[in-house]
């Protein structure tokens, strides 16, 4: 248990994938300029990297190592990830309108984040088990939602802010995700 608590916390924390790692940044950036479009997004990409860290731990250890094929595994984790982000798609449009409206184009940029690829890699990488996989994947996610969150509460406060002329926009946007990222840096030596 303690194992598993110190992968949640390290991969929320100390690696978090957006601002140690540097992975997801599309979305991290584009989608972070109202929390609730955030939230929504956090929630998405915690549905998605969950299901695809255990479906990937599945498919790696029952089909491409027992036939030796571990070599597709790139392959076979974006096949994954491009079918769950689909499902998600589907979900949202039907049940959720808004959030499918306000997430926009961003919605199919999951299937291409690279953190998601990156949370499936780095399972194998670790050779963690399916559980292992699945907590890393849920604390990676829940790192990317808390940056992502975070950053769209700072960006909703620039907002009313007398930012000089060269710094609006994506200026004011980069320097506060470098800060963040120097704040978190600081969890370097919680594990």
């Amino acid at each position: 248990m303690k194992e598993l608590l110190l992968i949640a916390i390290g991969s929320a924390l100390v690696n978090n994938v957006v601002l140690s790692q540097f992975l997801g940044l599309c979305p991290f950036l584009g989608v972070s300029k109202k929390v609730e479009t955030s939230a929504g997004m956090g929630a998405a990409v915690i549905f998605v990297i969950t299901i695809a860290s255990a479906v990937t731990s599945l498919v790696y250890s029952g089909i491409l190592v027992k036939l030796k094929l571990e070599y597709l595994q790139t392959i076979v984790f974006i096949l994954v990830i491009a079918a769950l982000v689909q499902f998600v798609e589907m979900f949202l449009k039907k049940s959720m309108p808004s959030l499918y409206e306000a997430l926009g184009v961003y919605l199919p940029l999951i299937t291409t984040n690279c953190a998601v690829l990156g949370v499936a890699l780095t399972n194998v990488q670790k050779t963690y088990d399916f559980v292992h996989s699945v907590v890393n994947g849920i604390g990676t996610s829940v790192g990317f939602t808390i940056a992502i969150v975070m950053l769209a509460g700072v960006r909703e406060k620039i907002e009313y802010n007398d930012v000089p002329y060269s710094f609006q926009g994506s200026p004011i946007v980069l320097i506060t995700s470098g800060l963040m990222a120097i704040a978190f840096f600081g969890f370097s030596g919680l594990i």
